[in-house]
């Protein structure tokens, strides 16, 4: 049969995103971001009792924020935003086991791990935005914008799923990473990390410290992670701004999210593989949305359902990765993806 040609092309995008709200919510991030810096401003070793008040704290404002989507504009967008939320939640504990990595590599003090996990955030969140307008502009100009989107992930899904079963390299060698080998051909790097500061003078020139280099390396591993994550939440959603407020607020926590989990994240050792059943599951969905743009007998997959196997997915390799290491406790490694 051959395509329809009433709808080759491509469906305008319906966003409950109005100005006000795109104004009101980007202040509300910016005032978020300042506050963390506040609070990182004085370095020193984040308690367990403080990291799971700020994650508590940022666990509740998407609940509210969902129920608030929900009484002002129905189930199904507060719906689709619940499941963006959770499927970039669970790509976000991706970035903190390299994040873990490089942490280790560069020797952070643990006084400054939490900037330099801010400085990630704010990198990723910078990287999102610019990703979720070029997705928005793709998918109001190009028919076949879902498909690419949909052959993305399924990529990522069986690259995943390759370094998973293949025992993918928990070292991180400094030496090998393109964007620290740049900075060091432009500029000197002292020994000693010298506090929150990024340059210093000595001996009578400018250098960089270590907090700059272990800095650009995080930003840099930003950009693998956007690529995947912006066409994961598209599949859940075509709204720009449910695609920015689930990427946001899956972000803004993970800087005390990183403390809370950071004895667990070495326990997670099969969740590449409930990455990459996600990310193929939302891959297929997306080509077959492609599909009944053109075939109105092709299926489609209810955000609900993506919305079960998310949920079922994570329980299932949480349950089996505590179980596997059971008795082992922090000597499991975990799989990440790639550092660039």
């Amino acid at each position: 049969m051959s395509p329809n040609p009433t709808i080759l092309a491509a469906p305008a995008i319906e966003s409950i995103g109005s100005p006000w709200l795109w104004a009101a919510t980007i202040a509300g991030v910016l005032a978020l971001l300042a506050l963390d810096f506040v609070v990182t401003r004085k370095p020193h070793e984040v308690s367990m009792r403080e990291a799971v008040g700020w994650t508590i704290f940022y666990l509740a404002l998407p609940v509210l924020f969902g129920l608030g989507v929900w009484a002002a504009y129905g189930g199904t967008p507060a719906t689709e935003f619940f499941t963006g939320y959770l499927l970039e939640k669970s790509l976000s504990v991706d970035n903190l086991f390299v994040f873990m990595l490089l942490l280790a590599a560069f020797a952070v003090p643990a006084a400054l791990a939490q900037r330099v996990l801010l400085f990630g955030i704010v990198g990723a969140l910078v990287l999102r935005g610019i990703f979720i307008a070029l997705g928005a502009a793709a998918l109001a100009s190009l028919d076949w914008a879902f498909l690419l989107f949909g052959a993305i992930l399924l990529v990522t899904a069986a690259k995943l799923l390759k370094d998973a079963v293949g025992g993918h390299d928990q070292e991180v060698d400094i030496s090998r990473m393109r964007s620290v080998r740049l900075i060091r051909k432009l500029m000197p790097v002292t020994d000693d990390y010298h506090g929150t500061k990024m340059t210093v003078r000595e001996a009578g020139k400018r250098a960089l410290t270590p907090l700059a280099l272990v800095v650009t390396a995080v930003m840099a591993t930003d950009v693998v992670f956007a690529v995947d994550s912006v066409p994961a939440v598209y599949g859940v959603t075509g709204d720009p701004y449910l695609v920015f407020a689930t990427n946001a607020f899956a972000l803004l926590g993970l800087r005390a999210l990183y403390f809370v989990l950071q004895a667990a994240l070495s326990r997670l050792v099969h969740l590449s593989y409930g990455l990459a059943v996600i990310l193929a599951f939302i891959g297929v969905k997306l080509v077959l949305h492609w599909a009944h743009e053109s075939w109105d007998w092709v299926p489609e997959v209810p955000t609900l359902a993506s919305l079960g196997v998310i949920v079922v997915v994570l329980a299932v390799v949480t349950l089996t990765s505590l179980r596997a290491t059971r008795g082992s406790g922090e000597d499991s490694s975990p799989t990440p993806a790639s550092t660039p």
